[in-house]
């Protein structure tokens, strides 16, 4: 029996999955939460199979949720359930600990299909999202081979950045002054061959740089 968590906040929503849920995996049981606080009161009381989680809570983030998931049930497949798909909540994602990705513009029938391929280990991707994280590991150049080009202290920034630390937090864990946290940064813009935070923290995820603690 497949154990699935649905943590959205719009009641009508909420039954929507629950319909999909149960179209993927008729023999399904479904916990529910509406908010941010009581999906991670859920996360750590459901020994959860998948979880299908928006992002935008009335309380917070559902990357909260992703993240406590990731520690009391790494076992757990959390999927993203959102209407965002942009480059920066994508990111922010996967550094979470999504496993999945799919937006609800889409009709059942095709979130389905994907929750299905769960099963044959196939990730839940809408397509669109699937053609921007493939857009996002094609790069050449000096980005060929970051492990040898960063230094070891540009690499503890990089992966502060790529959880979604700000410049002052970063320079407070490191206990660095934030002009040189800044230099920093420019220097891995420059060795990455990027100009964004949100490359910044693709290439974090890619050398698996997000997941310490700090």
């Amino acid at each position: 029996m497949t154990r699935i968590l649905i943590v959205e906040d719009v009641t009508e929503t909420r039954r929507w999955l629950g319909e999909i849920a149960h179209a993927a995996f008729p023999d399904c049981t479904i916990s529910e939460a509406d908010s941010m606080r009581t999906g991670l009161a859920e996360a750590a009381r459901t020994d959860c199979d998948i979880a299908l989680i928006d992002l935008g809570l009335p309380d917070g983030s559902g990357l909260e949720v992703l993240r406590s998931l990731r520690l009391v049930n790494p076992d757990a497949i959390p999927i993203v359930t959102t209407v965002m798909g942009d480059d920066a909540h994508i990111v922010a994602a996967l550094s979470a600990g999504a496993q999945g990705y799919l937006l609800k513009e889409h009709p059942a029938e095709m979130l389905t299909r994907q929750l299905v391929q769960l099963a044959d280990g196939t990730p839940a991707l809408s397509p669109s999202i699937a053609r921007r994280i493939m857009e996002h590991f094609r790069f050449t150049g000096p980005a060929a081979d970051p492990e040898e080009d960063l230094t070891n202290r540009e690499k503890e920034v990089l992966g502060l950045i790529g959880r979604g630390l700000r410049n002052s937090d970063v320079a407070k864990a490191l206990e660095l002054a934030e002009s040189t946290v800044a230099s920093h940064i420019k220097s891995i813009y420059r060795k990455l061959g990027i100009s964004s935070r949100a490359e910044a923290s693709w290439h974090a995820t890619r050398m698996g740089l997000t997941t310490g603690e700090t």
